[in-house]
């Protein structure tokens, strides 16, 4: 092809006083979109309760939507998931987490008869909780919907059934098996209640129909809020040490002055993406966290090979300019990366074509990075390290021209 012509030099250099304004223009952006509106974090992040239900029915949001609010829950999230063999198939996130809130845990555990201090207890209670009901330990999950329970002797199962029927709103999940006993040796029990997904997946039977409502979830997640902000500041740390350690390295690999380059160009091709997120309203998730961490690396690479590059030429074009060389060492290698790029493109576009729920929500994060470490490789890392490197020339030159001061003869 004419266009990958050997020999052939763009003036890629020529251009950046365009291109330049661009990526300070979309970086500008998506800071601002950052605080105002702000991301729109996933259940990942903000915490709070997801199910997936695949109706077997046609409903629509706004059904699912107000059947939600009915039930009790505030502010909740429906998401329809395009599939081609269901339209019914909708992700429903609502705030709350834990099935039990503090009263529920409180009548818990005086159903199972558990008591911190004993010689409190009035001769009443030691006649309604026979010796083999008395709880020596109980630990409820921060879901809510597991119980671990430690007896003295070994455990009545029929006797704990009705122990927990006996508090209001609370029921287990069905199962041959529940209660049992984990460990018959220090008597202790575990038993599952039902979660909040477990809870909300119950109402919406009971409000649209079993006819309309599968009796299990397709899948049930849950975050605690403390985790939540956990995982949030987790995410952040991991972006910011990984540009570190990339800047690290490349100031060892190859100098000073093409370290900050590719830093700047990774923090623009992030950026890009979470703006663009944001923007469009779709959920940051660890998904999103993890395709902007392989964008990152991607981004390197491509930026590596460039100025792999740069510096052959460096030693093989004395008589050329900096710009010169750039220009050079780029046209040399834009074949590659838009061979490399368009494959990439392709694998990705087709998970985000024929994929559902997180993976599709993943490859667009990789697509818009891509285009975006493709296009910061050439316009952003190039034409930094060339500010840096013209700076650095014109501070060495103002330094050998300074002319030591003349001391003049002492006075006789």
């Amino acid at each position: 092809m004419e266009f990958f012509k050997p020999g052939r030099t763009f003036d890629f250099m020529g251009q950046r006083k365009f291109w330049i304004p661009f990526s300070l223009s979309l970086v500008l952006i998506s800071t601002i979109l950052v605080f105002v509106p702000g991301p729109n974090y996933g259940t990942d992040f903000r915490g709070g309760t997801e199910i997936e239900v695949a109706f077997s029915k046609p409903v629509d949001a706004a059904l699912v939507r107000s059947t939600v609010t009915a039930l009790g829950y505030h502010n909740p999230d429906v998401v329809q998931v395009k599939d081609r063999t269901n339209d019914s198939r909708f992700i429903i996130r609502v705030q709350e987490v834990s099935a039990l809130n503090d009263a529920s845990r409180d009548q818990l555990r005086a159903a199972l008869c558990y008591a911190e201090d004993l010689q409190k207890m009035t001769a009443a209670w030691a006649d309604t909780c026979p010796l083999d009901s008395r709880a020596t330990e109980v630990k409820i999950s921060p879901g809510g919907d597991k119980v671990a329970v430690r007896y003295d002797v070994d455990p009545n199962i029929e006797q704990i059934k009705t122990q927990i029927a006996s508090v209001p709103g609370l029921s287990m999940r069905p199962s041959p098996t529940n209660p049992h006993v984990v460990n018959p040796r220090d008597h202790r029990v575990e038993i599952a209640l039902q979660s909040k997904g477990d809870q909300l997946l119950d109402g919406l039977r009971s409000k649209l129909g079993v006819d309309t409502v599968p009796e299990r979830a397709l899948r049930v997640e849950w975050v605690g809020p403390k985790a939540g902000k956990q995982l949030r500041d987790s995410a952040r740390n991991a972006v910011a040490i990984a540009i570190v350690f990339i800047m690290l390295y490349l100031a060892f690999r190859f100098d000073l002055r093409f370290a900050p380059g590719v830093v700047v160009a990774c923090v623009h091709d992030a950026m890009v993406v979470i703006g663009f997120f944001v923007a469009t309203r779709r959920e940051v998730t660890l998904s999103t966290i993890a395709a902007i961490l392989t964008i990152v690396g991607y981004s390197m690479n491509d930026t590596v090979v460039v100025y792999d590059r740069i510096r052959e030429n460096l030693s093989k074009h004395r008589g050329k300019t900096f710009a010169e060389i750039i220009n050079l060492s780029v046209s040399e290698t834009l074949s590659r990366t838009i061979l490399t790029s368009g494959t990439v493109l392709l694998s990705v576009l087709a998970f985000f074509i024929w994929g559902t729920g997180v993976i599709k929500d993943f490859a667009l994060a990789m697509v818009v990075g891509v285009v975006a470490g493709t296009y910061s490789s050439i316009y952003v890392a190039a034409p930094f390290t060339e500010w840096i490197d013209a700076k650095m020339g014109r501070r060495e030159q103002r330094e050998q021209r300074k002319v030591p001061a003349v001391t003049r003869p002492a006075k006789v």
